[in-house]
């Protein structure tokens, strides 16, 4: 080679500009970080989540009173109400996990994509005693998911990644690293959210709901809630009761009406329980199968095979291939219809609460939105209601989770209810001077 510097300098200049093309640029590189990579890698399962309230407002004392949907005087005025959160897609096929404070009591739901798109949402599950909510988008194309990781592994001082909508500021990514683990925060006398990751990754209202992820991009918290009184103190809910209660958040049977009899794992679809005279018990399948296949398509984990579940329609016949030891059986289960359960009857017998479904009069005078479907008409004398102080004339929004906006609802939320078990209700209170949303714990009464 030619030592002659002129030579040299084109050389020199040739090589730059060859690793400027070809991304070797070695301080392009030093910019992207994992953070970065990471970044790009979950910024399209990331949605900003908006929802609308219509309420009933009026002044007391000076101060404004918020989550009333009629107070009733006619100096009452009406007031859209509008929050912001975050979510993240759990499957391609529309699936999105948030809190449950994002889009409790909202009767508009409207997620926002990365690429600026919006689509309606419904809300499918929602559990407000672990803060999650399921809801649901029908998109034209399969969405970009986020890789669900484990947060048993997650380590004290390991770096982190939150992304969400902080003040409406769609897309924003902070970073920070694990504070500590296995938080517990008390919010009330009743409500304590336990187990949480802390962070000092910076969240602020609008993060709620979004994804913590590590370094590989992998989803290991929901973010969940901050501090008032502090700076940097921030808490995600582990993606371990992420995997532990997406089963029950999907679960067809509740709510559909239909008997398949087989809980599955949220980690690798293997079969935990096979409930004895189901279909999936008279087609042979035993705990530890694990389900590789569903109706010819491969599962990769158990939230796959219940989304796959959900889509199919009552007495449709599911072809299962499932691994047994070294052997792959291939084995097919009728989705089985059932009558429908007498929703009254079981809220009555189970609970002490006579139920109705609300009047076109009481839904025209209250101003209420469609998903408040259920009155309390009576409430039986020392029943678990009466001892939980629910009133006549409260509506019942919600039971273990589940929406209930008619009779039907009510029974398939009760159905598989044992005696003694507890269950969680929410509520709306109308006829009072203040009036509130309330959720109460009730036992099931035991058989008399």
């Amino acid at each position: 080679m030619s030592h002659h510097p002129r030579i040299a300098a084109v050389a020199t200049a040739l090589l730059w500009a060859g690793a400027v093309a070809t991304g070797d640029d070695p301080q392009h590189d030093r910019r992207r970080t994992p953070v970065v990579e990471a970044f790009e890698q979950c910024r399209d399962a990331v949605v900003n989540i908006s929802t609308t309230r219509i309420v009933r407002m009026r002044s007391l004392y000076g101060s404004p009173l918020d989550d009333i949907f009629d107070f009733g005087p006619p100096r009452a005025r009406d007031r859209r109400i509008q929050s912001v959160g975050s979510g993240v897609v759990v499957h391609e096929s529309g699936y999105i996990v948030t809190n449950a404070h994002v889009v409790s009591q909202a009767s508009d739901v409207q997620v926002t994509f990365a690429d600026k798109q919006t689509l309606p949402a419904a809300v499918v599950a929602v559990d407000p005693e672990h803060d999650l909510a399921v809801i649901k988008v029908n998109a034209p194309r399969p969405l970009k998911r986020a890789k669900l990781g484990r947060s048993a592994d997650v380590m004290i001082g390991e770096t982190v990644i939150a992304i969400g909508n902080p003040l409406g500021l769609q897309h924003t990514v902070t970073a920070g690293i694990v504070s500590a683990l296995d938080r517990d925060l008390q919010f009330s006398d009743d409500v304590v959210y336990k187990g949480l990751i802390q962070t000092d990754a910076p969240i602020n209202p609008g993060n709620s709901g979004g994804p913590l992820l590590n370094l590989n991009g992998e989803l290991i918290g929901i973010n969940s809630a901050i501090r008032g009184d502090a700076q940097n103190i921030g808490f995600a809910i582990p993606v371990d009761r992420l995997w532990e209660l997406l089963p029950k958040l999907l679960d067809i049977e509740r709510r559909e009406r239909v008997r398949f009899g087989v809980d599955v794992s949220g980690t690798d679809a293997r079969v935990v329980t096979v409930r004895k005279d189901s279909p999936a018990a008279a087609a042979g399948l035993l705990p530890g199968d694990r389900i590789v296949r569903f109706n010819g398509d491969p599962l990769r984990d158990g939230i796959d095979y219940y989304v796959h579940l959900l889509g199919q329609k009552p007495e449709s016949n599911v072809k299962l291939a499932v691994e047994r030891g070294s052997k792959t059986l291939d084995l097919s289960v009728p989705l089985q219809s059932v009558p429908l359960p007498d929703g009254r009857e079981l809220a009555a017998r189970l609970l002490g609460l006579d139920l109705a479904e609300v009047s076109s009069e009481q839904r025209r005078k209250n101003d209420l939105p469609d998903y408040v479907g259920l009155v309390v008409e009576r409430v039986e004398r020392g029943g678990p209601a009466e001892r939980a102080q629910i009133r006549p004339r409260d509506f019942v929004l919600r039971i273990d989770r589940l929406p209930v906006a008619a009779l039907k609802d009510a029974g398939l939320a009760l159905e598989q209810m044992q005696p003694g078990e507890r269950v969680h209700v929410e509520g709306l209170r109308l006829d009072a001077d203040l009036p509130f949303f309330w959720t109460v714990t009730l036992q099931a009464r035991r058989e008399r």
